[in-house]
């Protein structure tokens, strides 16, 4: 039984729901839309001049449930004679103008429907008026000390807003947000610069005599409070943060501390408290050169800005996608050199709350040292944030110990590699950072063997000889076709005689037999022998008398 009642309730509840947030002004008979401020004068309009003379005026307002009016003023012969006190009409002289505008001062619970009503003997003026009241919230009240600005506003019935909007000094829009029934707006880091008149406007989601409604907050800054933020901030220096005592945040006690180090170039995330924000400073302290701190970052998700980091500062972007710096999630990330070790401090800003955290980084690189000579190749490992560092040396892939290193001064440390480079001695070389609360950074470098090696006074043999044999080749084969070819011909055409001696046939075929054609006497051409000769002849030619010795 005790289920069924509580469900009965819990399905009550959601068609209440359902019904009001459905509710349409096309559901209901109006005539116009007035949205009015919550604590400001207001009039709503009822004219007719036409309607003189004398007249009967009442104000009524529509209440829940359907049907029921509440009088909120009644007049007659010139006088009003009952409503509550805080309800008049605009113009006393109503029977002459024929001006019936209700004046009042707007609280809570008077929107909703409103009618006038105006008769004069047969003839009636009827006019439904939609009240929707807005409610304008500014945190802190002006004037305000240096910090963050709010403001807010919300209108009842909201069925009937179609967009809240706005605008700071000079019409310049601004970022809102909608959070429950309330339209947001902030101005991070108030100062001088951010005074003025700031502007809502509520456009309406049905049609209304005007197109919005305007309505403006002035916003002073209390420049009797020794602002010491706001000239930090103008010249440049570090604006304030959560240790801040003229600002108006409170800072949240426990601050998170990181020890961390990275090897230059390389990026690095560099983690922020992980709430929710509106800002975010990013501060830069080099502890080893004890330099005061320097702004290195600094974002507005509302105003959608980055200050420039200062000169020689390190370089920092918005990381992501795990994080959205436009929805208040910050993180960053840093190539750091070497000359970035330090500590960095992180200081979120959400409403008048900061959050704070700190990272101290030690920087680590390896390269190769410009002291190295022809003889040995020095690699140098510099390392920065020297505090947390406790200890730092170098190992080599093809040996159990150490290779040989030094220190040159403070920072530093090489490893001397004797050259030419050999296999023993190839390979990587790992230089390691072991800071004082047990992280180890690790960075590389890998020495390799030349690609070729040439053997002194050996020349590798040359193409060149073979390649130009090939080509004298050619003429000489594309000749002894040319003349086979010649032949054939003249074979051809001469005839192939079968009474043909055979010496003839091998006379004529001088390539057959080389003996023969020394037993022939010359005919205008001379066969040559070579033999090894003596002295500084290596060859002579051979007599065609003297015997072959071949």
């Amino acid at each position: 039984m005790e289920f069924d009642i509580y469900t009965l309730a819990l399905l009550y509840y959601w068609m209440a729901s359902f019904i009001h947030s459905g509710q349409t002004l096309t559901d209901r008979e109006y005539d116009d839309i007035i949205v009015t401020e919550l604590g400001r004068p207001t009039t709503l309009p009822c004219v007719d001049p036409e309607m003189t003379g004398t007249v009967t005026v009442s104000w009524t307002k529509h209440s829940t449930p359907k049907g029921m009016e509440k009088l909120l003023l009644s007049a007659s012969e010139g006088k009003v004679s009952s409503g509550p006190p805080k309800f008049s009409l605009a113009d006393p002289n109503f029977l002459e103008s024929g001006v019936f505008s209700l004046l009042f001062v707007p609280k809570i619970g008077d929107q909703g429907l409103i009618t006038c009503l105006v008769e004069k003997q047969e003839r009636k003026l009827r006019k439904v008026i939609l009240h929707a009241l807005l409610t304008v919230t500014m945190v802190p009240a002006s004037p305000l000390p240096y910090g963050i600005l709010r403001l807010e506003a919300s209108v009842v019935p909201n069925y009937m807003v179609g967009s809240i909007t706005w605008a700071g000094p000079g019409g310049t829009p601004l970022r809102s947000e909608v959070r429950r029934m309330e339209t947001l707006t902030k101005i991070p880091h108030f100062n001088q610069n951010d005074q003025g008149t700031y502007v809502c406007v509520i456009q309406p989601k049905y049609n209304c005599s005007v197109a919005n409604f305007s309505f403006s907050v002035d916003v002073e800054m209390d420049v009797s409070r020794e602002d010491i933020c706001w000239q930090q901030e103008r010249s440049n220096v570090v604006p304030c943060g959560c240790d801040a005592t003229v600002a108006s945040f409170t800072k949240v006690p426990n601050d998170l501390q990181i020890s961390t180090g990275s090897v230059a170039n390389r990026p690095h995330p560099l983690a922020c408290p992980p709430y929710k924000g509106d800002s975010v400073l990013v501060r830069w302290e080099n502890l080893e050169k004890r330099m005061p701190p320097k702004l290195v970052y600094q974002y507005d998700r509302w105003r959608d800005s980055t200050a420039p980091p200062v000169e020689g500062s390190p370089l920092l972007q918005l990381a992501g996608p795990l994080y959205n710096a436009h929805s208040g999630f910050f993180s960053f990330l840093l190539s750091p050199e070497i000359r970035d070790a330090g500590v960095f401090t992180c200081d979120v800003f959400h409403d008048d709350k900061c959050y704070r955290q700190r990272t101290t980084l030690s920087v680590l690189k390896v390269e190769v040292s410009p002291s190295s000579t022809s003889s040995s190749l020095y690699i140098s490992c510099r390392y920065s944030g020297i505090s947390q560092v406790e200890q730092v040396g170098w190992s080599h892939q093809n040996r159990s110990g150490r290779p040989r290193s030094f220190s040159p001064g403070p920072g530093k440390i090489n490893v001397n590699i004797s050259l030419p480079i050999t296999a023993d001695n190839a390979g990587k070389y790992t230089c390691t950072m072991l800071l004082r609360n047990g992280q180890v950074i690790g960075a590389v470098y890998t020495v390799t063997l030349p690609t070729t090696v040439e053997s002194a006074g050996v020349a590798a043999p040359s193409l060149l000889p073979p390649l130009s044999a090939l080509l004298l080749l050619v003429p000489l084969v594309a000749a002894a076709v040319g003349v086979l070819l010649w032949r054939q011909r003249h074979i051809s055409q001469r005839g192939i005689e079968q009474s043909l001696s055979r010496r003839s046939w091998e006379a004529e075929n001088i390539y057959e037999n080389p003996e023969d054609m020394r037993l022939t006497s010359p005919q205008g051409s001379v066969y040559m022998d070579l033999k090894p000769g003596e002295g500084d002849d290596i060859y002579k030619e051979l007599d065609r008398s003297e015997p072959s010795q071949c």
